[in-house]
């Protein structure tokens, strides 16, 4: 393999799965933002390096750069309501989630007062059960996808909350044409995963899950937003 395809510092490249072993090759970009084309991306980064029968991911979070889903934190004013709800939500060490005003409050604008209020209630009685994650199974992925700066964030995006992208079934499909392979648009984290959209509805989901469970991607100093996934030789 070639010597730029490696893992991330951390991470692992060959994974298992069914009695196969594939590699997730992260592959490193420029810092994406809105200026940048999808399409231009894909065609630049990993056109020259796909092969036949791999499948290219992204994150969710770099597509949404380029559809200027990137707000800064200065232009954002929370409500009251997003000052006190960010307090009941679980900080965990893996990304800011909705645990400040501001992506909180981009959470009642993405998804709906009424929606993250009800959320909210039926997380309160998830707590009292010991449970998790009920709060996200009822506000849904928009929610799930918005995330705001942490020490590891890259600039400009360390000042900056990130919607979830518009589209991305037709964002992987656009994608795909340049890429000359399958492409999804992943929100993979060190807790979870979840696709939120494929180049074709015939990709199985679950199976995309569990192959980047471990979340082989790096968008800190890695500079990695886009990965292969390939069936190891």
């Amino acid at each position: 393999m070639d010597e730029s395809l490696l893992a991330n510092e951390g991470k692992s490249l060959t994974i298992e799965l069914d009695g196969v072993k594939y590699d997730r090759i992260p592959l490193k970009t420029h810092v994406i933002t809105d200026k940048d084309k999808l399409s231009d991306v894909f065609a630049k980064y990993v056109k020259p390096v796909a092969q036949e029968g791999d499948i290219a991911f992204i994150s969710e979070k770099a597509v949404a750069c380029t559809q200027k889903r990137a707000i800064p934190m200065k232009d954002i004013r929370p409500r009251w309501l997003a000052r006190t709800l960010c307090r009941f939500v679980y900080k965990n060490p893996y990304g800011i989630g909705l645990s400040i005003p501001e992506t909180m409050e981009m959470a009642l604008r993405e998804c709906g007062v009424l929606r993250i209020l009800f959320a909210a209630f039926i997380s309160a009685i998830g707590k009292l059960f010991g449970r998790r994650g009920w709060f996200y199974q009822i506000a849904g992925d928009k929610a799930r996808a918005i995330d705001g700066p942490c020490d590891c964030t890259i600039p400009p995006y360390n000042e900056y909350v990130v919607l979830g992208p518009v589209n991305p079934d037709e964002a992987a499909k656009e994608a795909a044409l340049s890429a000359g392979c399958p492409v999804a648009v992943v929100d993979i984290n060190d807790l979870g995963g979840n696709i939120l959209g494929t180049s074709d509805a015939a990709m199985d989901r679950p199976w995309l899950v569990r192959a980047l469970k471990d979340n082989p991607l790096g968008q800190s100093d890695e500079q990695t937003p886009i990965g292969l996934i390939r069936r190891a030789v």
